[in-house]
């Protein structure tokens, strides 16, 4: 039987397909529907009420609660961080209470406690023109996670994958990428697309199921892989 873990605020799954590659059923939870869900059981739903219900049901529990109060491009913006929520203390609380080992993932700058960051060049992620995915998560556990490396990030292009990136009265058509790299049909949406089309960067990210906004709040398969794998060696040493 397969060991099962919870995704909480799943999304369209990005964290939940790289659970899966290592071996999880997936059982995802989010407040809104997410018709492009691609776990195994999907729940429209609180996800602090569901892991304050059934949280004990599964071997496992990740939780990526709402990073935009800690995202660096929200903070250039006057009084814009304080309107989003902060669930990382509430969520940390509710995960201890269930014993299970648990994984909290949000951006860099979030008050995580010992996180282990991972980046997209450590997997090897980028588009077929070379322009390497620079995405740094940090990841917080209650058992040891240690990273595959370190960034390798080289001197050439990013690509930037980013969802709000841009002031609601600021977007404009671009015609240069992040970090001042220019990719092929280079525009500016308000789903994010930082310069780069939807298929070069479901091409960088290792997604090929979801929309250009879902992939601005997507994790790479890639990180949770890893993690799953090693959360995986974890639990069968824990028997």
């Amino acid at each position: 039987m397969k060991r099962l873990l919870l995704d909480t605020f799943c999304k369209a799954g990005g964290c939940t397909k790289g659970y899966q590659r290592a071996g999880f059923y997936v059982v995802g939870v989010d407040i809104e529907p997410q018709k492009n869900y691609c776990g195994d059981e999907f729940f429209q739903g609180d996800a602090l009420e569901f892991i304050a219900k059934r949280g004990h049901e599964f071997d496992a529990i990740h939780a990526s609660p709402p990073c935009q109060r800690y995202c660096a491009m929200t903070k250039r913006w006057k009084g814009v961080p304080e309107t989003h929520p902060d669930l990382i203390a509430p969520t940390r609380d509710l995960l201890a209470i269930t014993r299970k080992p648990f994984v909290i993932e949000n951006v860099a700058g979030s008050p995580l406690r010992n996180p282990v960051l991972l980046c997209g060049t450590m997997f090897g992620l980028q588009t077929s023109f070379g322009s390497q995915l620079r995405r740094h998560r940090l990841f917080e556990c209650n058992w040891e996670l240690n990273p595959p490396g370190a960034c390798a990030h080289n001197d050439g292009s990013a690509i930037g994958v980013y969802g709000g990136g841009q002031h609601p009265n600021r977007r404009v058509p671009a015609t240069v990428g992040v970090y001042g790299s220019t990719g092929p049909g280079a525009y500016s949406t308000r789903d994010g697309t930082c310069g780069f089309s939807v298929v070069e960067r479901r091409e960088a990210m290792g997604i090929d199921w979801m929309s250009g906004k879902e992939l601005s709040q997507a994790i790479p398969p890639a990180y949770t892989e890893f993690i799953g794998r090693e959360l995986m060696t974890y639990l069968e040493c824990s028997k």
